[in-house]
């Protein structure tokens, strides 16, 4: 065998012993290479999934949603940040949409009872809510405590309930010891399937609030 032949074989071992080394860095370095790349400082990288930078629908939801927030004062103790500094009854008071219901709280003498509750739910209805009561109904309930504390202990669940988890498709013992529900998606909820949510997931310190068209009436 000459010396030209012996160069030929070596290289051809040498080349077969180095390729099969070669495919596994290359397979390797595509799997790995977000996560131990070194970056321009020299330290691995650590790029995140892309997954993780998308919030989660409960994240997004977290803030107020609905057209009636349109008209909550921008600052101030009636805004969502000053709501949020108080109970949930003192917060009501400083909302101008709600003042019928704050009317009512303080006639039946639930101020205290909902500003010590923790972690509760109100189902709030606006003054428009109010309104759509025949005059002679709203008179006799708010003049009647009795019946006037079953309605709105009616509209008060104790646990937190906020979209959109809370509220697609939802079933809730009141304070009043009757069933209420809920339903919906996205921005548009129901409760009970006659009120709609207005303005929702509105925090105060020791309550949310979801602002309804319609005031509930609890099962006869």
């Amino acid at each position: 065998m000459n010396t030209l032949t012996v160069r030929r074989i070596a290289v051809t071992v040498s080349a077969a012993a180095v390729l099969p080394l070669a495919l596994t860095a290359c397979s390797s370095d595509s799997k790995g290479s977000a996560a131990s790349a070194p970056s321009a400082s020299g330290m691995p990288s650590t790029t995140a999934p892309a997954t993780s930078a998308m919030p989660s629908s409960a994240a997004a939801m977290d803030q107020p949603f609905g057209p009636g927030c349109a008209g909550v004062p921008k600052s101030g103790a009636g805004s969502f940040d000053g709501m949020s500094k108080d109970p949930v009854a003192t917060a009501a008071s400083n909302n101008p949409a709600l003042s019928t219901l704050v009317t009512a709280v303080k006639k039946a003498g639930l101020v205290d009872t909902l500003n010590s509750a923790q972690h509760i739910t109100v189902f709030a209805p606006t003054n428009d809510a109010f309104a759509k009561l025949p005059k002679a109904t709203l008179a006799k309930v708010l003049a009647d405590k009795a019946m006037l504390t079953k309605i709105l202990t009616y509209h008060v669940v104790g646990e937190p309930v906020t979209a959109p988890d809370g509220l697609a498709n939802g079933s809730y013992t009141t304070l009043e010891k009757g069933k209420l529900t809920t339903s919906g998606s996205g921005e548009s909820y129901k409760v009970n399937n006659v009120a709609n949510i207005v303005c929702g997931n509105v925090t105060t310190s020791n309550a949310t609030v979801q602002i309804i068209d319609t005031v509930l009436m609890p099962p006869a």
